[in-house]
């Protein structure tokens, strides 16, 4: 949860389009964003099984570079200067598919969330329980459901969270803060766990 309110592309252009368009829009564009993880979770449980099935050493590998990838997005947190802010503005009318669509589509094809997925769910993952496929399936679902929930509020708060985040400066930065302890943390987990 804290991954997922940590300023970032997504979230703030849910905020962005509940700002700029009303409160189901940034809602549905937040849907549409936190389903697209759903493609993630399937590309990554695919790939960590075939890992698993064809190379505990490689398996080995993915987890340690996926870890130095989470400290590496830890450390780029901290370091932030924190000035996220949310620009409003006249936009054309969407309908709500084309919101959807948009936001699932903007999550799908951002290359960074795949590699966090194929970073972070890994590490929860018990090759000793068997099917890791299966495991990182349900790991994503949950994390997607965790999303969908906090992009939906996110849309439906969208003009006070916006307005607070663009009033209080140091609010992104807290917030980085907080997410960069939390990536470091995890990827030092990944790579130190057995």
């Amino acid at each position: 949860m804290l991954i997922t309110i940590s300023p970032g592309p997504d979230n703030l252009m849910v905020l962005s389009v509940g700002m700029t368009r009303g409160r189901r829009q940034g809602m549905v564009f937040g849907l549409g964003c936190a389903l697209g993880c759903l493609s993630h979770t399937l590309l990554a449980a695919l790939g960590v099984s075939a890992l698993i099935k064809a190379s505990p050493l490689a398996f080995g590998a993915l987890k340690l570079l996926g870890g130095a990838y989470l400290i590496w997005l830890g450390i780029g947190a901290l370091r932030s200067r924190g000035g996220a802010r949310v620009e409003g503005g006249a936009l054309p009318d969407e309908s709500l598919g084309r919101l959807f669509t948009k936001g699932l589509f903007a999550n799908m094809i951002n290359p960074k969330v795949v590699l966090f997925f194929l970073s972070f769910l890994p590490q929860f993952v018990v090759a000793a329980r068997g099917d890791a496929a299966w495991q990182t399936a349900q790991l994503g679902v949950v994390f997607t459901l965790q999303a969908v929930l906090l992009f939906g509020l996110l849309g439906y708060f969208s003009g006070a969270v916006g307005a607070w985040i663009n009033r209080t400066p140091s609010a992104g930065k807290w917030m980085d803060r907080v997410a960069g302890a939390v990536f470091v943390g995890l990827g030092l987990r990944l790579i130190i766990a057995r």
